[in-house]
C-alpha cells in the first residue's frame, strides 16, 4: 500500500438511521395524522422524537426505535434532519408549507395521506399507530404546553441508562 494510500481519509459509511428522508417519511405520518392542522418546525421535532420512542411516554406503544442513552437529547439535535426532511417532502408535493403572519407551519393535503396509505410495511403500520396516537394525545396542547413538557422530560429519557452505569461500579 502506498504512502499516500494510507494517508488518504477513509470513506465513511453511509448513515442508515435518522436521515433526512426517514425523517421525512415519518414527518408524512404526523401530518397526515394530524390533519388539517399546521404545525411550526418545533412542534415537528417534538412529535418526532414521540413518534420513535413512544414508550418514554406511554408504554402501552412501545418505542419504535431502540432505547439509547441519553435519547432526550435527540429532541435538542434535530432541527437540521426535520428542516431538511420537511423541504425534501415540501418539493415533492407531499407536505404544504404554509406562510403566516406567525411564520412558517407545516401541513399535510390529501396527497399525503394517500401515500401514507400506500406504504404497508410493519414499521409503516407502527408509525401509522403511533401517529394516530400523538394525535390523540398532544394536538390539543399548546405549542408553550408541549414545549413545557418536553423540556421537563428530556433529561429522563434515556437516564435509565445512567442508573445502569453507576450499578456495575457498587461491590455486592
Amino acid at each position: 500500500m502506498s504512502e499516500a494510500a494510507k494517508l488518504a481519509p477513509r470513506p465513511q459509511p453511509p448513515r442508515l438511521f435518522n436521515t433526512p428522508v426517514e425523517c421525512g417519511f415519518r414527518l408524512l405520518f404526523i401530518l397526515s395524522a394530524s390533519r388539517p392542522a399546521l404545525f411550526d418546525v418545533q412542534r415537528l421535532i417534538s412529535y418526532d422524537y414521540l413518534l420513535v420512542h413512544s414508550g418514554d411516554v406511554d408504554t402501552s406503544y412501545p418505542s419504535l426505535h431502540p432505547a439509547v442513552p441519553n435519547r432526550g437529547a435527540e429532541w435538542v439535535i434535530k432541527r437540521q434532519v426535520v428542516d431538511t426532511g420537511l423541504s425534501l417532502m415540501c418539493a415533492r408535493e407531499l407536505v404544504i408549507r404554509n406562510m403566516t403572519d406567525l411564520g412558517i407551519y407545516y401541513s399535510g393535503s390529501d396527497l399525503t395521506s394517500a401515500f401514507v396509505g400506500l406504504l404497508k410495511t410493519s414499521y409503516a403500520e407502527g408509525l401509522r399507530d403511533r401517529a394516530k396516537w400523538l394525535a390523540e394525545r398532544f394536538d390539543s396542547y399548546t405549542d408553550e404546553r408541549l414545549q413545557s413538557y418536553m423540556a421537563a422530560q428530556v433529561g429522563e429519557w434515556g437516564a435509565e441508562f445512567d442508573t445502569l452505569s453507576a450499578l456495575k461500579d457498587v461491590d455486592l
